[in-house]
């Protein structure tokens, strides 16, 4: 990948708003030259989605999400490749990572409440043949994500008073 391209990532992994001319004025470049680097990585699905880190907890507090370690065998000739899909084609999933350490994936999914996420580890996700076991942590505060931080905290202004 060129420097442009890493460059305009970078950009628009801080911004997705920013149009190509702004984009071409930040890096001195020319407008239709970002314009058809940024077609080419949508094209080749480098930029697969623009997307907003939203606060969810100023606006639905009844979310819950879910952090579910999964414990599963390979299948043969695919290793964890079909697990993974069969779990990333739920709706309720929203990520699903192949991970190091004391299981195989990570699955991240959001649900009304609760009982909602209990019901699907329970009904779908240790039902698969090849999950051995899970283990579910729920999100109970957001500080930071995305490098975005979420709470605005106010200096203390008050004069220290010491004896």
């Amino acid at each position: 990948m060129n420097e442009l391209k890493s460059k305009i990532l970078d950009l628009l992994k801080e911004d997705a708003r920013l149009s190509p001319a702004t984009i071409a004025t930040m890096l001195g470049a020319e407008e239709a030259e970002v314009s058809s680097a940024i077609e080419e990585m949508e094209r080749d699905h480098v930029i697969v989605k623009y997307a907003a880190v939203v606060n969810w907890s100023k606006v639905d507090d009844e979310k819950v999400t879910a952090l579910i370690e999964v414990e599963c065998s390979p299948e043969r000739g695919r290793g964890f490749e079909s697990i993974a899909e069969r779990i990333y084609l739920y709706p309720e999933v929203k990520s699903v990572y192949l991970m190091s350490g004391a299981y195989d994936l990570c699955v991240e999914i959001d649900g009304k409440n609760l009982k909602e996420v209990a019901s699907f580890v329970s009904n779908k996700l240790s039902t698969i043949e090849s999950v051995i076991s899970t283990k579910t942590f729920f999100i109970l505060k957001k500080y930071k994500q995305d490098g975005i931080i979420f709470e605005e905290f106010e200096d203390d202004h008050r004069l220290l008073v010491s004896p």
